[in-house]
């Protein structure tokens, strides 16, 4: 029994060796079948994708072609359009060179004709020259032979004549001139006064005392005040101004009779609404950079004034007292607009004189700069002017027109007299002045009113600011005759019933019309 197990195991044995070949290569034939059936697969997919590709590829070359065959027919068109409407342009430019050239040949044609006329023209003149010089031989030869004379003794005798004639036709032409050119010298003046007046183009401005500072809310007003009052009180001690806080809605009023003053104040003012904080050293600040803007201001103020007057070369101490009286005033007259017009009326009146420009003007910038210290310096505006004028090098022409401008000194040169006549022109232009506009408005409705009280008159108008009465008198009523009475009478009248400067022109017009209709 036990040998029939080993027999059994060694049976075993032999089978598993036997087995395990056979098993190998079994295996192996099944693995190379399958590998072989993925090489095919793979060759058949591999080939697939190559056929889809250059099935894609031939697609997209065709689509390639159309596009580029698209493209060069569209690039073709646009061509040949362009090429079209630059052969429409050139063929265009030729007909109008064309025309060009027919009408340049008309026109030399015409040229050449009129000159062939006056070629002609010029040889019939001579010809007429000849004939005249010959028939005036003629008739100087005529004329010695009645006469008995030759030509120069002649010409002596007729000067030995008339020369007695001469002489006193001279004396009474002279005379009569010497007397006219009196008689003209007024109106001359006053006609360069007034053109002098018509070309200076200048504003008035009304000056007040007052500024008004506008403020966001009402709630702003309590904290200027501050508390029991200290930021109004150090606001006013630092600036010199009365600030007044009433019931006003939404504003403060700044009360100085010193614009300077006043210009500071508001300008901190405003600074201080805009900052928010404001306290006594908020204030303080404020004010110092308000006071160097206003210094920069007058500084540049001057300059201003001194390029639109045209005057150069002034120093620069001059110029900031010119910026200075920006915030000067007279009679509610701005001292720097005022000496600028002065200084433009001078200039003009100089040019119709026939004097140094220059110089007039600078004279009449200058005329009133002694305004700028004169409320803090003691004597008057003429005699700081002087010593102004001393102290930084102007001429002596400019010193005595400063000095004279009121009459006070006797003026040496005639551009004196011109910033005399500058000023009071200046001065007495209607609006300069306050005091002024009412009595300048009076006085032209009293000139119409007295006009219009006359019999005849239909209208009358004030023109050339007062100095000319224009009166249109109704035909039917006053005669030609009667037109020289009513001037007379009127210039009576205005003479007895008002004060005026100067001399007021009355013109008289009477016009007649006849209107009669055809039927």
């Amino acid at each position: 029994m036990h040998f029939d197990v080993v027999s059994l195991l060694i049976g075993l044995a032999i089978a598993l060796v036997t087995a395990i070949p056979l098993t190998v290569a079994i295996s192996g034939s099944i693995r190379k079948k399958k590998y072989d059936e993925k090489i095919g697969s793979a060759e058949d997919k591999a080939r697939q994708i190559i056929d889809e590709a250059v099935k894609s590829a031939e697609a997209k070359k065709r689509e390639s072609l159309l596009e580029i065959k698209e493209e060069s027919i569209r690039s073709k068109n646009e061509l040949d359009k362009e090429i079209k409407e630059r052969r429409n342009e050139i063929q265009n430019r030729e007909r109008r060179i064309t025309q060009r050239e027919e009408t340049l040949d008309k026109k030399i044609s015409s040229v050449e004709k009129r000159e062939a006329e006056y070629v002609a023209k010029e040889h019939e003149l001579d010809v007429q020259r000849e004939k005249i010089a010959k028939l005036n031989e003629e008739r100087v030869q005529e004329l010695e032979r009645i006469s008995g004379l030759t030509s120069e003794q002649a010409k002596d005798y007729l000067l030995k004549t008339v020369e007695e004639d001469v002489r006193i036709d001279t004396a009474k032409l002279v005379k009569d001139l010497t007397n006219q050119a009196k008689e003209e010298a007024n109106k001359k003046a006053k006609e360069y006064i007034v053109q002098a007046i018509q070309k200076c183009a200048a504003d008035h401005v009304s000056e007040a005392t007052i500024s008004v500072v506008q403020l966001p809310t009402d709630e702003m007003k309590g904290r200027i005040i501050g508390r029991e009052g200290r930021n109004i009180r150090t606001l006013e001690t630092m600036t010199g101004v009365d600030l007044i806080v009433d019931d006003t809605p939404d504003a403060v009023v700044l009360s100085s009779f010193d614009p300077v003053r006043r210009e500071i104040a508001r300008i901190a003012l405003e600074k201080l609404i805009v900052d928010g904080r404001i306290h006594p050293a908020k204030i303080e600040e404020c004010v110092e950079k308000a006071t160097k803007e206003v210094e920069t201001m007058m500084r540049e103020e001057g300059e201003n004034a001194a390029f639109e007057a045209g005057v150069h070369g002034i120093h620069p101490e001059l110029i900031k007292l010119l910026g200075r009286m920006r915030f000067r005033t007279s009679y509610g007259q701005n001292a720097l607009k005022h000496s600028i017009e002065v200084a433009q009326l001078s200039g003009l009146l100089a040019a119709e004189i026939g004097v140094d420009i220059k110089t007039a003007k600078r004279a009449g910038l200058l005329h009133d700069i002694g305004k700028a210290v004169d409320h803090e310096m003691e004597g008057s505006h003429i005699q700081l002017g002087v010593d102004l004028c001393r102290k930084y090098k102007e001429g002596p022409i400019v010193i005595n027109s400063v000095e004279s401008h009121h009459g006070d000194v006797e003026p040496q040169s005639l551009i004196a007299c011109i910033v005399q006549a500058a000023d009071a022109i200046s001065a007495a232009r209607p609006g300069a002045r306050r005091e002024t506009l009412e009595t300048y408005a009076n006085r032209l409705k009293q000139l119409e009113e007295i006009a219009d009280s006359f019999k005849g008159v239909d209208k009358s108008f004030a023109i050339q600011a007062g100095r000319e009465v224009r009166i249109m008198v109704v035909p039917e009523q006053v005669s030609d005759a009667d037109m020289v009475l009513l001037g007379r009478d009127i210039a009576k009248r205005i003479e007895s019933e008002l004060a005026y400067p100067g001399q007021i022109k009355i013109s008289v017009i009477r016009e007649s019309r006849v209107t009669d209709y055809a039927k």
